[in-house]
């Protein structure tokens, strides 16, 4: 899956760094090198994407507030982080970015003190001192949990398993994102299956509050004390600081459609200080979709707005490759390859096979909800509803306005703006670190 990851964001830097221009977003690049209606759908699944994840962090920060108590009904948490949501969106919207860096600073010392706990009690340094190594692995066997076959075992696992100077710094973004990914997730993933059996009863799915968080169950294994209620309240800052970015995404992503006449004008409304203010409150309210938690268990609420944005981000990522495609064959018929500041390796290959991966994982996503015992209208109306919301969109655009299917090859503008962009990296000069500490944050900023 990081390999996949990894492509995707190599279409899209190197779409963004050849035209880096202000207040793009991939609706845009779509419109302008495939069509408007599917730029047009893009554009509503994105914003319909964010508000969903805003749910879905909502039900996430009240399941985690549950971990300490449940004397104070659950809408009451859920009330407090749309307030708090809505608060930094419109009115403190000066502290986004202070906000977010300390966030986003204790989501990288929490994952980093977890992945140096667990190989700290792999060797068992633990206050039992029993060296976990990999037994969670072969009692019960294996690294994977049957999922619905248990007769079948090897191809269930399988299924389970499947379940500022932009030319300068987008570029160095992309080619650092995916060992990223591969120290954080896949480290931290491989530290989990150490610490914690994949059959214990605490795991999400037998309880629906924060003690099924697989960290929290490795510590209290160990015989821990205290960290258990520092790693949640981290845990708790990264739900809320999740939610409060989908939120101002997705409000921007509505306003710009507004200002292109693809949403209605008064999302364009702007306060004094250039808050889209009723783009804001529209996203807050869909993400008040989380009182469903106030009905249903936390749990089951949270797999539901998981599902619903995991199809929206698949989607994204077909729109995002088609339009990769389309942007190369029209450099290529207009000779401009060569002049692109920044090319991935294995291009247009790559970009095909990930095309077809992705298509198929969002055709086979739901495939769980067809075995008899899992079958639910719900749970199947969870795993699909996006793409008839998606190729209505796209349609009803298309039929209103009578657009082509795609615009022709030649008649694609890999142009406009380029002059100006060429001029702003010619203006560029690339800061020079001063001793080893500026040159280790410039190697990872």
């Amino acid at each position: 899956m990081m390999g996949v990851v990894w492509i995707v964001m190599n279409d899209l830097a190197e779409m963004v760094t050849y035209l880096p221009m202000k207040g793009i977003s991939i609706p845009y690049f779509v419109g302008r090198f495939v069509e408007p209606s599917l730029a047009f759908a893009s554009g509503w699944n994105y914003w319909y994407a964010y508000a969903i994840l805003l749910a879905a962090e909502c039900t996430a920060g009240a399941i985690i507030i549950q971990y300490w108590t449940h004397s104070v009904h659950v809408a009451v948490w859920i009330a407090i982080q749309l307030i708090v949501v809505l608060f930094l969106n419109i009115v403190a919207v000066s502290w986004f970015g202070e906000a977010e860096f300390w966030f986003a600073s204790i989501k990288l010392f929490t994952i980093i003190g977890l992945i140096i706990l667990g190989i700290v009690l792999f060797f068992g340094g633990g206050p039992n001192h029993d060296p976990l190594y990999f037994k969670n692995w072969q009692d019960p066997p294996g690294a994977f949990v049957p999922f619905l076959f248990h007769h079948v075992p090897r191809a269930d696992r399988a299924l389970g398993w499947r379940t500022v100077a932009p030319r300068r710094n987008i570029p160095k973004a992309a080619r650092r994102f995916v060992w990223r990914l591969a120290f954080f997730y896949g480290l931290g993933s491989l530290i989990i299956g150490i610490i914690v059996p994949n059959n214990d009863e605490q795991l999400l799915g037998g309880s629906s509050d924060a003690s099924a968080s697989p960290f929290v169950i490795g510590i209290q294994k160990a015989g821990i004390p205290v960290l258990n209620h520092i790693i949640n309240a981290a845990v708790l800052t990264s739900a809320w600081s999740a939610g409060n970015a989908f939120c101002f995404s997705g409000s921007r992503v509505l306003y710009s459609m507004a200002l292109n006449g693809q949403a209605p004008k008064w999302f364009a409304l702007t306060s004094k200080r250039g808050v889209p203010y009723v783009a804001v409150i529209f996203t807050v309210a869909i993400g008040a979709l989380s009182f469903l938690n106030v009905s249903n268990t936390g749990a089951a609420a949270f797999q539901w707005f998981s599902n619903i944005s995991t199809i929206s981000g698949f989607i994204a990522w077909i729109v995002a490759l088609i339009t990769y495609i389309r942007f190369r064959k029209a450099m290529a018929y207009n000779g401009m390859l060569d002049v692109l500041p920044y090319r991935t390796p294995l291009q247009p290959y790559a970009t095909y096979f990930v095309l077809f991966l992705i298509t198929l994982l969002t055709l086979t996503n739901g495939f769980h909800v067809f075995v008899p015992a899992n079958w639910s209208p719900s749970n199947f109306l969870a795993a699909y509803i996006t793409i008839p919301i998606f190729l209505a969109l796209y349609l009803g655009h298309k039929i209103w306005f009578r657009t082509p299917l795609a615009i022709k090859t030649e008649d694609i503008d890999v142009v406009t703006g380029k002059k100006e962009m060429d001029e702003l990296e010619a203006m560029d000069k690339p800061p020079v670190p001063r001793n080893w500490l500026e040159k280790a944050w410039f190697w990872l900023a």
